[in-house]
């Protein structure tokens, strides 16, 4: 039995770094392909990068890698711990490259790079560029998320702030992410549009990697009126296996006493839900409404132990890492 276990992690350890793999030349290609061509910025330290290169003209992987080894040193010291060979091997990849892709014409043809700036198609170039850019730099972050890797860069940076400033790692990515896209403006050359197509890439870029990451497990609470409540309910739970609560209900205009379902389910399961409830009762009421977050069986854990709030768990996790 080790020997398989010890297989199984030996394949599963190959297949995230091949993963891993793929998603950095996904996030690395974006931006070669379809955000430096079209001269703006996005967010993260890789659009930091870039408005320095548009400003010295120092290549992007001088920077990336400089300020990722800084930052790992640093993180280092102020956290007192490593980081996950992951991340170092997704920001070594990173590097290596962003130093080779640039050589590469036929990457900088994809992205409509072609199309002349005071030709009538020009618009189109600025516009979709950010929007494939930001799609396809998104799928390969999440791709990196999902196999536990990261790019380093605000990533590290965040976790830095978080330790000395009560400030969540989502501000930390919003504020620096706002202020890297608009200090393009600094330079003589760029300008307000420049800064706009940078926040269309930002958000295609925040809009995709929620969709990659947490799609599947969004869900949605179904409040269900019909009269055959209880052939409706007994369906969904033997037939469809679904939870099913039933609350008292009385119609204020008939005054007929029922009862009121409620199902809480994925996202992707509600269409089955719809389909069984009106294959049962065809007059039935169907009221659907999205939830921020569901803890119990079957969904999320609630993690910590009751009673100690965030802060207090925050702090000891801090003290753990220093120790």
């Amino acid at each position: 039995m080790p020997e398989v276990k010890k297989k199984v992690s030996v394949r599963k350890l190959i297949l995230d770094y091949f993963l891993i793999t793929i998603g950095v030349l996904m996030y690395t290609f974006s931006w070669q392909a379809f955000v430096v061509p079209t001269g703006i910025s996005g967010g993260g330290l890789v659009g930091f990068c870039t408005v320095l290169n548009y400003a010295t003209g120092i290549p992007i992987p001088v920077f990336f890698g400089t300020i990722n080894a800084a930052l790992l040193i640093i993180g280092t010291i102020v956290l007192g711990r490593g980081f996950g060979f992951k991340t170092i091997y997704s920001i070594i990849l990173s590097t290596i490259f962003f130093a080779i892709m640039p050589g590469m014409e036929w990457i900088y043809n994809i992205g409509l790079n072609t199309i002349p700036p005071d030709s009538p198609q020009a618009a189109l170039r600025y516009l979709v560029n950010p929007i494939i850019g930001g799609f396809l730099c998104a799928a390969g972050i999440a791709l990196i998320f999902k196999r536990n890797g990261s790019t380093g860069g605000t990533d590290i940076l965040a976790l830095i702030i978080n330790k000395y400033k009560d400030i969540s790692p989502g501000k930390v990515f919003m504020y620096s992410d706002f202020c890297i896209v608009a200090s393009i403006m600094l330079l003589p050359d760029k300008h307000l549009s420049d800064v706009i197509f940078g926040y269309i890439f930002t958000i295609a870029f925040s809009y995709m990697v929620d969709l990659i990451l947490t799609g599947s497990e969004q869900s949605v609470q179904v409040i269900i009126f019909s009269q055959k409540y209880q052939e409706v309910a007994d369906n969904l739970m033997y037939e469809h296996n679904r939870g099913v609560t039933a609350l008292d209900s009385v119609g204020w205009h008939s005054k007929q006493e029922g009862k009121v379902l409620i199902v809480v389910a994925r996202k992707y399961q509600l269409k089955d839900i719809t389909q069984a409830v009106k294959g049962v009762d065809p007059k039935a009421f169907i009221s659907v409404s999205n939830v921020s977050a569901v803890y119990g069986l079957g969904f999320a854990e609630i993690k910590g132990r009751a009673g100690k709030s965030t802060e207090s768990r925050l702090k000891r996790l801090l003290k753990w890492i220093d120790s």
